[in-house]
């Protein structure tokens, strides 16, 4: 099985694998966690060719970076390493907001660098926008860290379009990671448009909609301590969960006539969006990352495509993406 590239920005571009992986859920939010299994299912994912991998210093708070330093140490050459700054956390967990402010920036980059091991970055987002600092600000800050040879590329995440204009001028911007999925479509009207135009790739979060689109994702099968039961995540609530459960079902009787899980079918709608297009679907165990890498081999026709629009319209899933909008930059 052979993992293809893909090429993030036109102006600093980087080239990624395909398909990536969100190391997040290796250390927080979605129940129990297990390092060892999270460093076995980086290094899965390195020999089948999955190189793009993604953290941020919230996660844990801070231990995912870690957790993946390990797990790439003696193998740094082979991984386009991504991490983020701006959601600050304690050591306890306990958040203190977004931080944009110059200083921060600074400040966090050399954290993540020491927690990772390593001696630069190769993609540095904002976690999320800080309203009360200029993004002008905030970039700068973090075009330094190029100069200094602790960044090799800047990304942003869940910013705006007019966010994103600024910053790109500032400095050129490779990636935006932003939430994109067959239940999440909201971008398409004025965000991926813009990065299209400015030559910035898409880094998709959640393309499997949090575990829903794969289909093992029920009121039943969560654990107990899975932050998806909380109400911070309305689509997983009561009717909106029955309502979009209904919707997961007409895309697996679409997966069956393709000889592959729903999950599958998901990813490979999100790749077919574009070759700027690299998402990273998280996951904790190799059985899930062997199957999101097999996505890479379905093939969609315009028909399949056609299909899935059909059945999940958009607007038709039910519930926001957070109980609190507010950090999105809008």
């Amino acid at each position: 099985m052979t993992i293809q590239t893909r090429t993030l920005g036109t102006t600093s571009a980087l080239t990624v694998s395909a398909l990536g992986l969100g190391c997040m859920g290796m250390s927080e939010f979605y129940g129990t966690t297990d390092e060892q299994r999270g460093i076995d299912t980086i290094h899965r994912a390195l020999d089948l060719g999955v190189t793009f991998l993604d953290t941020a210093d919230m996660y844990g708070p801070f231990t995912n970076e870690q957790l993946v330093g390990k797990a790439i140490a003696g193998r740094r050459d082979e991984v386009q390493l991504a991490t983020k700054f701006g959601n600050e956390r304690l050591p306890d967990g306990t958040r203190v907001g977004i931080n944009g402010s110059p200083e921060y920036v600074r400040a966090a980059c050399d954290a993540s660098l020491q927690r990772l091991g390593v001696d630069h970055i190769d993609l540095y987002y904002q976690h999320r926008v800080d309203q009360s600092v200029p993004i002008e600000e905030t970039v700068g800050a973090m075009a330094e860290l190029v100069q200094a040879g602790k960044v090799r590329h800047l990304g942003l995440s869940e910013a705006s379009a007019a966010t994103i204009r600024k910053a790109h001028s500032t400095h050129p911007i490779t990636a935006l990671q932003t939430e994109y999925s067959l239940f999440t479509r909201d971008l398409e009207d004025e965000i991926l448009p813009t990065i299209r135009e400015l030559g910035i790739g898409l880094v998709p979060y959640s393309p499997l909609g949090r575990g829903l689109l794969t289909g093992a994702v029920n009121s039943q099968t969560l654990a107990k301590d899975d932050s998806r039961r909380s109400p911070y995540f309305p689509r997983f609530q009561g009717e909106a969960l029955e309502n979009n459960l209904a919707l997961v079902q007409k895309v697996t009787d679409i997966a069956e006539s393709k000889g592959c899980t729903p999950g599958q079918l998901a990813l490979a709608w999100v790749l077919a969006q574009g070759e700027d297009v690299a998402p990273i679907p998280g996951t904790k165990r190799v059985k899930y990352l062997e199957e999101n890498v097999a996505a890479t081999d379905v093939t969609l026709t315009d028909a399949d495509l056609a299909a899935l629009d059909k059945a999940v319209p958009r607007g038709a899933v039910a519930g926001d993406r957070y109980g609190d909008m507010s950090s999105i930059d809008a």
